[in-house]
């Protein structure tokens, strides 16, 4: 693996840097990477997505809808 050093980088990005960190649960280099990681992305393709979002529903059909009462009952049979 590379190593990549910043320079010039302002304090205050550095303290939030580190207080996002702290707040997941990583290291300031695991923040970091992971914030990099996330805005280069690459873009997905909207029509592979879109169809594979289609698959995803008819596989969850069967399903019954997510309706307050039908929330409310499992909430109550989680309970007894």
């Amino acid at each position: 693996m590379a190593t990549l050093t910043l320079k010039k980088v302002p304090e205050e990005l550095v303290e939030r840097l580190k207080e996002e960190a702290r707040r997941n649960r990583r290291s300031l280099n695991q923040e970091t990477l992971a914030r990099l990681e996330g805005s280069l992305i690459i873009r997905r393709d909207p029509e592979k997505t879109v169809a594979r979002l289609r698959t995803l529903q008819r596989r969850l059909a069967h399903l019954p809808p997510l309706t307050d009462d039908f929330l409310a009952r499992a909430k109550r049979s989680g309970r007894t």
